[in-house]
């Protein structure tokens, strides 16, 4: 019998459909020779350090660190079902083909369960990046010996095994410190929490930080052909900083006076230019989490769970923890039906329909940018949005709406910047003339001001040539203040955890940071800021997000390098020298250990100065709470 390891039931369900494995087994799907079985993520898991010592279930500094000298591996209690499925089939199985997904993670989440099953047979790998029809059968037709992914597979067991050491170790350290100094509760860290966490606290320090400068600005208004229309004052660039605002008052006092005494401005130089702009990409998980953040008011992981259900449930979507954009060219071909699903779901589109061209290709479509996964798109299972819960509603439409606009023409419009001489000042005026509103006319979230807020109006200039004389209605002189920068929101922080590499000044580490999408991943960012609010370490006020003083106590404490997101850009240039072979799994992990061993005891005689309220789970060294140390630390580690 063939097997094929698939990563989620969903996608077993669709390569099991086109290899004709139609019938419903235990576990799997069941063909001619052929049976398609699934993972629910990781079936298994790192085991906890009392699995290798009874003794480790007491946190104790004199423990510390905790290094398994042979690494364990137990399978998860909630999917120890799904376990016993896959391990009886992996027995029976005569070839196994690996369908998880096409990254590092899903090589692990497959031969992590070869390994621990003692499979020994020959293993073929599918590659895949999309689950249409098309593209299933292409990947069948061209799998790869499984030889040619296996370095994956300790690439991720490397990540894996190292994020155990920090969040083990480094958890229970500052746990017990800050037991020492009367905090009761648990202080966990991780890779990517602790980073994370560092982005809130540097940011509200800056804030707080902040020292206001007044600057001036004079807003004139001009009148030609009977049109009112403004203009801003231009200061002189000595006057000026950075960004052009005039730090000098008695000159913009002496501008603004003499404005105000003309009664002309003349026009010296105007220039028109015809501005095209591309659609938007469709989502990638991140990026629409960051929408709903600012649009809907939705936090991450709220926006995370109504996509998962718009995906599972209503089954409207495709997969939504997507950290790509772009889209494969095989799936173009579905566009008229997908289309035109969605227009018969929905009669408000009736008038969009006519603009729409399937036969369009924009640059979403592109084969070698598309990762292991695709842009979020509807599928043609479409349903009118009225039927969907409100939230799941205004979600589905902003993922379809940034499908729709890869069928529409570019937005065009002509930008006219004109220049004038008024009382020996410079003014300057913009405006702005739609010619073409293209994309636009799908998209809801850029054409609706948030709430309580109107949405700043382009203003269309009249027509205006050089030497022309325009009338001066009025002047304004604004006395105005440098503003500190704004508090993280959710949706902010998932932005700023991808672009983490604008941080980092090390330019081999930055542009690693880029390559890596930052820190955390898309299926992981909502979790981990949502068990930092969770643990008390970060607090939402309205929508803005502030550090507890925990979490600046922590922050202080913590080995810099943990709390550095370039030590994400080191790990993975590492993690990469094992995926090329050039390190082994065994050295990595051993100066992992190392490294770690010196953290804790560079900070193990700290004496912590930490406050505010122990939110976190208990600390697991009264005996009542003996199942503690198992479960909290567990989970906490990953981040």
């Amino acid at each position: 019998m063939r097997l094929f390891l698939c990563e989620k039931p969903s996608q077993a369900k669709d390569i099991a459909k086109v290899l004709g494995a139609n019938r419903r087994g235990d576990g799997c799907w069941v063909g001619s020779g052929v049976s398609v079985t699934w993972c629910i993520g990781h079936l298994l898991e790192t085991a906890p350090p009392d699995a290798y010592d009874a003794r480790y279930k007491r946190w104790v500094l004199a423990d510390l660190p905790i290094i398994p000298a042979q690494w364990k591996m137990l399978v998860k209690p909630k999917t120890a079902s799904q376990y016993k499925a896959v391990k009886r089939l992996l027995g029976e199985a005569a070839e196994l083909v690996i369908a998880t997904d096409a990254d590092r993670e899903g090589e692990m989440i497959a031969r992590e369960l070869v390994e621990h099953c003692r499979y020994r047979g020959p293993i073929q790998r599918l590659w895949l990046s999309a689950l249409d029809d098309a593209s299933i059968r292409k990947a069948l037709a061209a799998l790869k010996p499984g030889a040619a992914t296996f370095s994956l597979y300790h690439s991720a067991l490397g990540r894996s095994r190292a994020d155990w050491l920090i969040g083990m170790n480094m958890s229970r350290l500052f746990t017990l410190l800050g037991r020492q100094a009367g905090y009761q509760g648990v202080l966990p860290v991780g890779r990517v929490q602790t980073p994370t966490l560092r982005l809130v606290v540097d940011r509200d320090r800056s804030i707080a930080d902040f020292v206001p400068v007044p600057f001036w600005a004079i807003e004139v208004q001009l009148r030609s052909d009977d049109r009112v229309f403004s203009a801003q004052w231009r200061a002189p660039e000595d006057a000026c900083d950075d960004q052009g605002r005039c730090l000098n008052q008695a000159l913009a006092q002496q501008a603004a006076a003499a404005i105000s005494a003309a009664t002309t401005a003349h026009v010296s130089t105007v220039a028109t230019e015809r501005v095209r702009e591309a659609a938007p990409l469709p989502f990638d998980l991140g990026t629409l989490q960051e929408v709903c953040s600012k649009k809907l008011g939705l936090g991450a992981q709220e926006t995370l769970d109504i996509a998962q259900a718009l995906y599972e449930t209503h089954k409207v979507i495709t997969y939504p923890r997507s950290d790509c954009g772009y889209l494969p060219l095989s799936q173009h071909a579905e566009a008229g039906s997908i289309l035109a699903a969605l227009g018969r779901a929905d009669t408000s589109l009736a008038a969009l329909q006519a603009h729409l061209e399937p036969q369009r290709r924009s640059r979403a479509w592109n084969d070698a940018k598309v990762s292991a996964h695709h842009g979020i798109i509807p599928t043609a299972a479409a349903i009118d949005p009225g039927r969907l819960p409100g939230k799941h509603k205004a979600v589905y439409t902003l993922i379809r709406a940034r499908y729709l606009a890869q069928f529409l023409p570019n937005h065009e419009y002509d930008r006219t910047q004109a220049d004038f001489d008024c009382a020996g000042q410079v003014l300057r005026a913009v405006g702005k003339q739609i010619v073409e509103p293209g994309w636009r006319r799908a998209l809801p979230e850029a054409l609706t001001p948030p709430k309580g807020r109107e949405a700043p109006v382009a203003q269309v200039l009249p027509a205006l040539s050089k030497g022309q004389a325009c009338a001066v209605v009025g002047s304004t002189l604004k006395d105005l203040w440098t503003q500190p920068p704004k508090p993280f929101t959710e949706g902010d922080l998932i932005k700023a955890m991808k672009n983490v590499a604008k941080l980092v000044a090390d330019p081999r580490l930055k542009q690693k940071l880029k390559d890596t999408t930052g820190i955390g991943t898309e299926a992981t960012r909502a979790g981990i800021i949502q068990g930092l609010l969770d643990r008390g370490y970060l607090l939402k006020n309205g929508k803005a997000l502030a550090a507890t003083p925990a979490a600046f106590s922590l922050i202080d404490a913590v080995p810099r390098a943990i709390a550095d997101p370039g030590t994400t850009a080191i790990w993975e240039q590492a993690l990469d020298m094992v995926q090329s072979g050039e390190m082994s799994l065994e050295e990595f992990v051993a100066k992992q250990s190392t490294w770690m061993s010196k953290q804790v005891q560079r900070c193990a005689g700290l004496s912590l100065n930490i406050s505010g309220p122990a939110v976190a789970g208990k600390a697991p060294w009264k005996k009542k709470r003996r199942k503690a140390p198992a479960g909290a630390p567990r989970k906490k580690a990953k981040g």
